[in-house]
């Protein structure tokens, strides 16, 4: 292959068309360098074509990873809404039982109250059982030190209890430490009746 060397006034002519104009792409050339120092040529003009390639590449997997964040997220709220439906739907089959012994309850209520009482006892226990399994067992704490994150107190009483006891479950609570459904309504002592 032989080398030729360009005019000055060409080589001017060329460099100035593969120069780019602020807001202009770069052009991309399949030409190879015109001059004999091929080295130095080379990295003033491929930065410029590669650039505009780059900058292309870049922004085309910037739109990708976009849409894909977009289509993950989608993806999420489509499994969440699914998980929320099951879990509903699965708590809901753990009342039906209760619902059904309470319409039972209901059929025999004008038949014996002894045995009405009974039938709806019965129900209360299971619908604890139900309330214990979901992970809110049923509390008091009676005789135990109040405390404000499990006890909600209705009332303060002179009591022979060491102050600041629960006395008394006006109405009980629901759950664990690491998760309270409701709080237990309490009576506190308030201090020693022999003082």
């Amino acid at each position: 292959m032989t080398e030729q060397t360009p005019n000055p006034a060409q080589a001017a002519a060329n460099e100035e068309a593969e120069t780019p104009r602020a807001g202009d792409a770069a052009p991309a050339t399949d030409r190879p360098a015109a001059t004999g120092g091929a080295s130095a040529a080379a990295p003033a003009r491929g930065p410029a074509s590669g650039g505009a390639a780059t900058v292309s590449e870049l922004e085309d997997r910037l739109r990708r990873a976009l849409a894909d964040l977009d289509n993950l997220r989608k993806r999420y709220d489509r499994e969440l809404a699914r998980e929320r439906a099951a879990e509903r739907a699965r708590l809901a089959a753990l009342w039906l039982p209760i619902v059904d012994d309470l319409d039972r309850a209901l059929e025999h209520a004008d038949g014996d109250p002894t045995a009405l009482i009974e039938g709806i006892r019965a129900v209360r226990d299971q619908a604890v059982t139900t309330l214990a399994q979901l992970g809110f067992p049923r509390f008091t704490d009676v005789g135990r030190p109040f405390d404000p994150a499990r006890h909600e107190a209705m009332g303060v009483v002179r009591a022979d209890a060491p102050a600041g006891t629960v006395v008394a479950a006006v109405r009980p609570g629901y759950g664990n430490d690491e998760s309270l459904l409701r709080p237990a309504g309490v009576v506190v002592a308030g201090g020693s009746s022999n003082g």
